[in-house]
């Protein structure tokens, strides 16, 4: 639907516009082109009476043409609370045809009863079994809006594909659809094509009942999924002369010139990605380039006719972008003329400046250069793997040198010519390993260079075997001295199931055996946790009973923290008796800067000899741009130089901590920690300008600083940072490499997860990595 309509009759129904409805047009009776709406709402799951265990969103392609979920994202609040919808989010991705659903789990209650079909995504979302309010938002940011008491912008409505609102929702379009009941589900009329932009008139209750994408498509207004042509028309043959070379239709620029129009070109085919769980189809490139460089002499061919690589053909069809990609679809013939050879061409990384991948679009290519593994978050669910030339990518506020613009030119995704998402098997791997970690390396890698999800990317010509140039060390590097002290973020450690952490019991029982041999294989006399529930220690005992049982009875114990916060989540610590003992009590930070305060205990020796020292475990705000306040403002909003949202708050936590050593006069102070800032952003700054050393700089070499990869881009948010009487205690200090490197099919959480990689050692105990340093008291 056009944003402005939408946009105005979800205002009008919110008590929003004043005066102004007029100056808005009117809503729109029917979608336009283009649509997914939602189609069902379900959120008696697992209560009482209920015939499934999860709840659930349904949506729907009402459109005439496919469109494309990546990046896009269910979002909730309640009925007539406060909270945004940003607090209640869950991704979406892929792509739905017309008259296609796709079925979003979400959370299970606490009775069990029946299973959902399978899933095509799945979020944590826990909504009302009778009243709520759900939006479809065209961005994967949270909005920071509820409708009701924080009105919602024209620029935030902009982004709103569809909004339900049921039962006594006070934000919706037109009016609330009915109530409904843990038996009942809100279902769009006419199998989901009904939409009048009044959710009371389009939807009505009904026995839940999911469909998915392989739920037979149902196309809106009678008409029928578009389908690859089987076979090739009988009116084309070999003798039926091209209409246009394939540098005609592609162009110099990023869209084809001859767009719509009906076309016939001639190719050699260079990869077929056609059957079950493929591309749909394949690709042909000309064996003779026209003089432009610019123009890509490839295009991707959307048929089921079946070619083989090698094969010349001519192809007839319509000239389309798709989702950016220029290709015909559907082919109306494709005749087989013979063979041919396509020598793919050689890539150098990083493209020159003012070069894309444009003009190397649907070719085959061979990049030359040894490529970095930068990110595998995306491999076990997309099969995707961020390469970089020249080694990974480091975040432009972690050190000095980062060039954005170059690191953009010298990397590329490597995907793995599938629709399948979630496999069972990984379908790259390195050598010697059923996974792969950043760092590793591959050479001559060939294949079809395409696009597709706002990134270029290679399908290969087969599946990618990667050099171990990054091998997994299985203990952390010796620091030295008789007391070693460790900093580890612990990933959302829960006793409780099913909020952040675990969502069951046997998630939970593999994170804690994870957690349990990263801590005993570092075996810290004294270590700073991060993200552990805040449960009056629940969660806190529950980890030292577990080392203890390992380790042996009475290695380790736990510190109280004297003021935990108001967060979900603490700071803690744990120490082991028989090498240090607490000089003092546990100490904290009443400052409101903080809603987790530092946790802060001094140390000696348990022999009593020997200098003592102290350590103040922090965790500062993420760079999130919302927090229970709301979204960031000011200062603290995104100012747009690398370091993200709240830094200015970060920053007050830091000379907050810094106030905190002076008020209580700590000597030998260090501050450990997951501090949110990467090593030249304003929080570091300032403590080293208060006199602070980062051990990490000091001791840690600059290619294995960092402790953290977000978006493909590595570097260090967790510092441990010394005052001058610990820095001359200090012996040396490490990082750790047992997270970060590895991907998050290998953690604890059973969804998505291939089975065979899951393993009770230390590898992906968490999303960050632990750093360890030496004392010599």
């Amino acid at each position: 639907m056009q944003a402005k309509p939408r946009a105005a009759a979800i205002l009008a129904a919110a008590g929003v516009l004043v005066g102004s409805i007029a100056a808005l047009s009117a809503p729109s009776m029917a979608a336009t082109p283009g649509t997914v709406v939602i189609s069902q709402v379900y959120g008696g799951g697992g209560n009482s009476g209920a015939p499934l265990t999860n709840d659930y969103v349904e949506l729907f392609n009402r459109s005439g043409a496919p469109v494309s979920l990546d990046g896009w994202s269910v979002q909730y609040t309640s009925a007539a609370g406060t909270g945004n919808f940003a607090a209640n989010k869950a991704a979406l991705s892929g792509t739905l045809a017309p008259g296609q659903y796709h079925l979003l789990q979400l959370a299970a209650g606490s009775t069990p009863s029946g299973a959902l079909p399978t899933p095509d995504s799945a979020g944590s979302i826990n909504m009302s079994g009778t009243a709520g309010k759900v939006a479809l938002v065209k961005s994967a940011e949270g909005l920071a809006c509820n409708g009701s008491s924080t009105p919602c912008t024209d620029a935030q409505l902009a982004q709103l594909s569809d909004l339900v609102g049921y039962g006594t929702a006070n934000f919706f379009e037109g009016t609330a659809a009915p109530a409904l009941t843990n038996a009942t589900a809100g279902l769009r009329k006419s199998g989901g094509c009904a939409d009048t932009d009044d959710n009371g008139a389009d939807f009505a209750t009904a026995a839940p009942a999911p469909r998915n994408t392989a739920t037979t498509p149902a196309p809106c207004g009678g008409g029928s999924t578009p389908t690859p042509t089987p076979t090739p028309s009988p009116t084309e043959t070999c003798d039926t002369a091209p209409t246009h070379q394939i540098s005609e239709v592609q162009g110099s620029g990023e869209a084809s010139p001859v767009a719509g129009q009906n076309v016939r070109v001639e190719g050699v085919v260079t990869g077929s990605f056609q059957g079950s769980g493929g591309l749909g189809g394949f690709y042909l490139q000309a064996t003779t380039p026209d003089a432009d460089p610019a123009t890509s002499e490839g295009l991707f061919v959307y048929s089921s006719s079946q070619v083989k690589p090698g094969e010349r053909v001519r192809v007839s069809g319509k000239a389309i972008e798709y989702n950016g990609l220029t290709e015909i679809s559907p082919a109306t013939a494709v005749n087989v003329c013979g063979t041919g050879t396509i020598r793919p061409t050689r890539l150098d990384l990083p493209l020159a400046k003012g070069v894309t991948f444009e003009r190397y679009e649907n070719m085959s290519v061979t990049f030359e250069d040894d490529l970095a593994v930068s990110e595998t978050y995306n491999l076990a669910r997309f099969g995707e793997i961020t390469l970089a030339a020249n080694g990974r990518l480091w975040q432009p506020t972690d050190r000095a040198g980062v060039d954005t613009d170059l690191d953009a030119r010298r990397r590329i995704l490597l995907d793995d010519g599938s629709t399948v998402q979630n496999p069972a098997t990984l379908p790259h791997h390195t050598e010697g390993s059923n996974s792969v970690r950043l760092g590793d390396e591959v050479s001559n890698l060939t294949g079809v260079l395409t696009y597709g999800f706002d990134f270029y990317r290679l399908q290969p010509a087969k599946p990618v075997v990667f050099r171990a140039e990054n091998p997994r060390r299985n203990q952390p590097v010796r620091v030295g001295g008789n007391v070693q002290v460790a900093s580890l973020n612990t990933l959302n450690w829960f006793t409780t199931l099913g909020s952040r952490g675990a969502t069951n019991a046997a998630e939970r029982d593999r994170q804690l055996a994870k957690l349990v041999s990263n801590i005993t294989t570092l075996n810290p006399a004294v270590a700073g946790l991060m993200e552990v529930e805040r449960n009056n220690d629940v969660a806190l005992n529950a980890l030292v009973n577990a080392l203890n049982a390992k380790a042996g009875a009475g290695t380790y114990k736990a510190i109280t923290h004297p003021n935990p916060g108001t967060d979900l989540i603490q700071t803690a610590l744990i120490y082991q008796p028989a090498k240090v003992t607490p000089v003092g009590p546990a100490r904290s930070s009443s400052d409101p800067i903080f809603n987790r305060p530092p946790l802060v205990q001094t140390f000696g020796k348990a022999n009593g000899t020997g200098a003592t020292f102290t350590v103040l475990v922090n965790h500062f705000k993420s760079k999130g741009c919302t927090d229970a306040d709301g979204p960031a403002t000011g200062a603290d909003a995104d100012q747009g130089d690398g370091q993200s949202c709240y830094n200015a708050k970060r920053v007050k936590q830091a000379k907050a901590v810094l106030s905190l050593i002076g008020d209580l006069k700590l000597k030998n102070a260090i501050v450990l920690g997951d501090i949110n800032a990467y090593s030249e952003e304003d929080p570091i700054d300032t403590f080293e300008a208060a006199g602070l050393t980062s051990l990490s700089k000091k001791y840690v070499e600059e290619n294995d600083r960092y402790s953290y990869v977000f978006d493909s881009l590595s570097g260090e948010l967790d510092h441990m940072l010394a005052d001058s009487g610990a820095r001359n205690l200090v012996t040396s200090a490490t990082i750790w490499h047992v997270n970060a490197d590895e991907g998050r099919f290998m953690d604890y959480n059973t969804e998505y997860n291939p089975s065979y990689l899951y393993a009770p050692d230390a590898f992906r105990s968490s999303d960050h990595d632990p750093l360890l340093l030496g004392l010599n008291l």
